[in-house]
């Protein structure tokens, strides 16, 4: 009888121990701002499947949502308390009253830029007058980069252009096909997926934002402040699985397929499936990078950075009022988000077998 008793009281005490994981475990609902999930995912992914973001705390649940414009608003209404947007859709939104900073650079790299198929006639920037530019969505970031770069050349993006929504990967390879569009302000990743689809493109000479930052993760002032252990969970996770991607991209893929299996293509065999995620996720990795905006630490943000291109958002008409670097970014959190071995994580991902 002593040892059914001893027995019970012990059940009961790793049945409430495992309670009191769950009670401080904060799902935390991340808007990522593409209509759908792609490869680029996997961060997240890795995170989730070697268990960083449970150690931390979190459990991350992505919403995908029309384009970085949507992730913004959906941030700044408080229905969503983190999202990864680009931020032009930020800068404007800061005029307008909002309080919101991205406290972690993902995309070190502007990842936007024009693209046509590669046996294209458009050759330069201005060869795109009168043309159709296709973009995934009228709240995605390819928007006011596509303005912004027409507007460089010396055209008026509101009508020397059409700029249309021409969906993501399969589809907008379509419409290239079918003359639907001559040109695309999309970003790297959807590009590497249009040619995973069979059309080849080529980048027209964009110098003018290749030094600009892109998303990264954003949340209102007041969630910074209330929810700091959550906002360092998720960007500590991810920084991790960033790491783990840059080292052992295939891995990344496979791990990807397993913890979102919706994600694995269909009509392809698994070898060629992960071969075209591979490439996408390569054309990511260039962008991660932090010698691509001189930082040092991972999800640093370049204030230089940001301040020089709110003023080239400003110059060129892309927003209407002026915008200091202060009022979009904090490093604040950084310190604590990089309590972390980034050679331990590069050499877990190097040694990683699929299973």
């Amino acid at each position: 009888m002593k040892r059914i008793v001893v027995t019970l009281v012990a059940c009961l005490l790793v049945a409430a121990s495992c309670a009191t994981v769950r009670a401080q475990t904060s799902k935390l609902r991340v808007g990522f701002c593409a209509r759908t999930l792609s490869s680029a995912t996997a961060p997240f992914a890795i995170a989730t499947k070697m268990g960083w973001y449970k150690q931390d705390g979190v459990e991350v649940d992505l919403v995908a949502l029309a384009g970085s414009g949507d992730c913004v608003k959906t941030t700044a209404t408080r229905e969503i308390p983190f999202s990864l947007p680009s931020v032009e859709p930020l800068a404007a939104a800061r005029a307008q009253g909002v309080k919101a900073k991205i406290f972690y650079t993902a995309y070190q790299g502007n990842i936007y830029g024009i693209a046509v198929p590669a046996d294209s006639p458009i050759q330069k920037i201005t060869d795109l007058k009168g043309k159709t530019v296709g973009v995934i969505s009228m709240g995605s970031g390819g928007v006011p980069a596509a303005k912004a770069l027409i507007a460089t050349a010396g055209m008026n993006p509101e009508s020397d252009v059409n700029i249309v929504v021409a969906g993501e990967g399969a589809q907008t390879a379509a419409m290239l096909r079918s003359k639907q569009v001559d040109a695309l302000s999309q970003f790297d990743t959807q590009y590497a997926m249009v040619e995973n689809a069979g059309v080849k493109l080529r980048l027209l000479d964009t110098k003018e934002i290749d030094r600009y930052p892109s998303n990264g993760f954003l949340a209102l002032e007041e969630t910074l402040n209330a929810r700091r252990k959550d906002a360092i969970g998720l960007a500590r996770g991810y920084a991790k699985g960033t790491i783990f991607t840059i080292n052992n991209p295939e891995a990344a893929v496979r791990i990807l397929y397993e913890i979102f299996p919706e994600l694995k293509p269909t009509g392809k065999d698994e070898a060629t499936a992960v071969r075209d995620d591979t490439k996408v996720l390569q054309a990511r990795i260039t962008n991660w990078k932090l010698e691509k905006a001189g930082v040092k630490r991972w999800g640093e943000s370049s204030e230089t950075n940001y301040a020089a291109y709110a003023e080239f958002l400003l110059k060129w008409g892309v927003i209407k009022d002026k915008v200091v670097a202060k009022d979009l970014i904090t490093n604040e959190l950084i310190d604590e988000i990089n309590k972390f071995d980034a050679g331990k994580i590069a050499a877990e991902a190097k040694a990683y077998k699929s299973r």
